[in-house]
């Protein structure tokens, strides 16, 4: 069954392999734009996460 355009952060995480608390950073941080609301829920397009991922993949941790 195909997603819907846009996706509560939870799903978006899960589908990205990451924790919905890393959605929330990559949104602080700027990486990630929500594309909408349903209620409090932010909404985000998979393939904005995807990207995220990747570029998430490229940046060196900052974890010392």
């Amino acid at each position: 069954m195909p997603l819907p355009a846009l996706i509560p952060g939870p799903l978006a995480a899960e589908e990205a392999g990451v924790a919905p608390a890393t959605i929330r950073k990559w949104v602080q941080l700027g990486h990630l734009r929500a594309a909408g609301k349903a209620g409090r829920a932010q909404l985000f397009r998979l393939e904005d996460v995807f990207a995220a991922e990747r570029a998430a993949r490229r940046r060196p941790s900052l974890s010392v």
